[in-house]
């Protein structure tokens, strides 16, 4: 397996194919670089070089008992990109993969960083607070964190029928897409997980967004179960150069169900 260590001592996996432009796919909660498939298949045969790596305490990395947390995520990818001499790259995130993205982007991405584009974005800020009165409430993520810290097996395998929207009229469960998710969900670290709750829905990417120059492509589905799709406008606001497309009816998890699509319309952008 391919992994750095970073100044921590925690091992970061990654994969790393092909040649020419790096793209860099940054997975979302509590997912691994396997949810990228779909993308790192496309863009690899449209002659990319695809790169995606398992965050700290997910999938195939080190599970440390510090760090699960945005600062250090940026961190560990500006540790890995360096480590791959990566430059006139473009960073794609999904969910808390696009919150990485844009903290790493405008923190340590400048020579580096050509484009982003975040998914299903958890920018600007998730949670309800004075500053973002329309945000999710506390008791929600409350919900998740006691799922996942006490009954983590069977609430990863139900937490997929609305990330995916199967619970809307006329859907039907892709079997092996939920399989998938639970294997990728279970082979991390149940407190990397507990706490990237906290990371993905008090993280505030306000100052972030706007001190970029960079072109970023804002993705969001109008039926997004996961993250609200009020989220996506507010993010493409702030942004100096941002573009934002939004898909009624799609679901949180379009990348993977939606790809032909995703994937056509972040190819456009890059190109």
């Amino acid at each position: 397996m391919s992994t750095i260590t970073v100044k921590d001592g925690t091992e970061i996996y990654y994969k790393d194919w092909g040649t020419g432009q790096p793209i860099v796919f940054h997975h979302g909660w509590p997912l691994s670089a396997d949810d990228w498939d779909a993308q790192m298949m496309f863009f690899l045969k449209q002659g990319y070089r695809v790169i995606a790596h398992d965050r700290r305490g997910h999938g195939r990395s080190g599970q440390s008992s510090e760090g699960n947390n945005m600062e250090t995520y940026a961190a560990d990818v500006a540790e890995l990109t360096a480590a791959l001499d990566l430059k006139d790259a473009i960073h794609i995130g999904h969910s808390t993969g696009g919150g990485e993205v844009i903290r790493y982007a405008a923190k340590y991405g400048k020579g580096r960083v050509a484009k982003a584009v975040i998914i299903s974005a958890v920018t600007p800020i998730m949670i309800q607070n004075e500053a973002n009165p329309d945000g999710v409430p506390l008791s929600v993520f409350d919900e998740i964190r006691e799922g996942t810290g006490s009954s983590r097996s069977q609430y990863f395998y139900d937490f997929p029928i609305p990330f995916y929207g199967w619970n809307r009229e006329g859907k039907t469960v892709q079997e092996g897409i939920k399989h998938n998710w639970w294997r990728q969900g279970m082979m991390g670290s149940v407190l990397a997980h507990y706490e990237g709750i906290k990371a993905f829905s008090e993280s505030d990417f306000t100052e972030d967004l706007k001190s970029l120059d960079i072109p970023v492509l804002v993705l969001h589905g109008e039926d997004d179960q996961i993250v609200p799709y009020n989220q996506a406008p507010k993010a493409a606001a702030l942004l100096k150069n941002g573009k934002l497309i939004s898909y009624p009816g799609f679901p949180h998890g379009m990348p993977t169900t939606e790809a032909e699509t995703i994937n056509k319309d972040i190819l456009a952008f890059i190109k």
